[in-house]
């Protein structure tokens, strides 16, 4: 298969839910901002795979036809929380099979305020098989959140079997919210003490409210090549290859008694054995990790699956802070879900654009010194799970080609961005709200 390269990068700020920008314009945003930052129209994208949760079913297209209705394959995707790293692995796909040359993954969601609930009422709900092994395990809290429960009891889980602590977990939520701080994307830049995060109000078992991800809107976009696209169009210096990705989904561990296997980390550990094999690494050769922490169990659960510990050892890096600057691993260097924010179509889009930027060396005072491999993490219940591994393309230092470094400032596009964008080859759906 041939090798891709991410080329470009682009997402929104990620906002509280009020319905104040709707998804057009948020999914426009983060696709011009990719586009520009590869310094390419719309007419060179041979291939569209739009990730969204929460909406009607060609929403993709909606989005898209603002930059012209060039007659692309546009797919849209929903994979629960996954769905952004879901349709990153559809475009770079069709680019690694040789169906195209340059691809777009696209996510965006507009969420409803509040804990996540189920959409539907009249079928069946696709996560009752963990919830009734939940239930039939260790009960169900009617009052508090489904998603909370899942990842609380895995928590649980995790310190009964080998000897964590809250305040593990809750180390995990302080590191995230100080790290959010330099982020100018994230939706919450406040930081918090370790009391005032242990103190904050309980969402369920060991989690307080600042160690849970809020609902949240925005958007990502990637824009991803082959080779010979890189090199014609000159972008040797910013490309970033994706050097491997695996997709995982449940094994029948899931369905044990084991919480901790509720929360999906045999999935994990199956895709990122798979990827780390794949690229030719160990995880020891890793240097920066976004890492989907829903919750900040989640977090603690994923060190052990991602084998950055020893089984069972998660806790130890967070005790000898190897999970942050100044130590072996920085992880979520975003701020990551708890305080970046989690719109659920967009997620995995913009962990990759933080892992791109960071690759590139252009993250400003949250940059990771010396990144060579950057992996990725985005799980969604019921179940699906992506790992990908990147690498820089070549050693030489680069510059964004915007007016702008991207990666320290959240500027909203202008008319000018966007006719830089936009196809010159087709009539625009619609006039572009700017």
């Amino acid at each position: 298969m041939a090798k891709v390269f991410v080329i470009g990068v682009g997402m929104t700020k990620f906002i509280k839910p009020r319905g104040e920008v709707d998804y057009p314009e948020m999914g426009l945003e983060a696709s011009v901002k990719a586009l520009n930052d590869a310094n390419i129209t719309y007419d060179k994208v041979e291939y569209a795979a739009c990730g969204y949760v929460y909406g009607d079913s060609t929403a993709g297209q909606r989005v898209l036809y603002q930059l012209g209705m060039t007659q692309i394959p546009i797919i849209n995707v929903n994979n629960n929380c996954s769905t952004g790293s879901t349709a990153l692995l559809q475009a770079r796909n069709a680019v690694a099979s040789g169906s195209v040359d340059c691809a777009m993954a696209l996510g965006f969601e507009r969420m409803a305020r509040g804990s996540l609930t189920s959409t539907f009422a009249d079928r069946t709900n696709p996560m009752d098989h963990v919830t009734m092994q939940m239930i039939e395990s260790v009960g169900f809290e009617p009052k508090a959140p489904p998603a909370a429960q899942i990842f609380g009891n895995a928590g649980i889980g995790y310190m009964n079997k080998y000897g964590a602590t809250e305040r593990h977990m809750a180390k995990i939520a302080e590191k995230n919210h100080s790290h959010s701080s330099r982020n100018p994307y994230s939706q919450f830049r406040d930081v918090y003490t370790l009391e005032q995060i242990e103190k904050s109000p309980k969402v369920f078992g060991p989690l307080t409210k600042l160690q849970c991800c809020p609902t949240s809107d925005g958007a990502g976009a990637v824009i991803v090549a082959n080779e010979q696209f890189v090199i014609k169009h000159g972008l040797q210096d910013q490309a970033v290859e994706i050097v491997s990705q695996i997709m995982a989904t449940d094994s029948p561990v899931m369905l044990s008694k084991d919480p901790i296997e509720w929360a999906g980390a045999d999935m994990t550990r199956r895709a990122a054995a798979q990827a780390y094999q794949k690229a030719g690494i160990t995880p020891n050769d890793v240097q920066v990790i976004e890492l989907h922490d829903c919750f900040s169990a989640n977090e603690l659960l994923t060190y052990d699956a991602l084998a950055l510990t020893p089984p069972g050892k998660a806790h130890t890096l967070i005790d000898s802070g190897d999970n942050t600057y100044g130590g072996k691993y920085v992880v979520n260097p975003s701020g990551g879900l708890i305080s970046k924010g989690h719109p659920l179509g967009a997620t995995g889009l913009a962990q990759c654009s933080e892992l791109v930027w960071q690759a590139r060396g252009w993250a400003g005072d949250r940059q990771v010194p010396n990144v060579k491999y950057a992996l990725q993490h985005n799980v969604g219940l019921g179940g699906a799970v992506v790992v990908t591994i990147y690498k820089k393309a070549n050693a030489n230092a680069c510059k964004p080609l915007t007016n702008y470094n991207p990666a320290v400032e959240a500027r909203s596009i202008t008319q000018e961005d966007y006719d830089k964008a936009k196809s010159t080859k087709r009539a625009e759906f619609l006039e572009a709200k700017l």
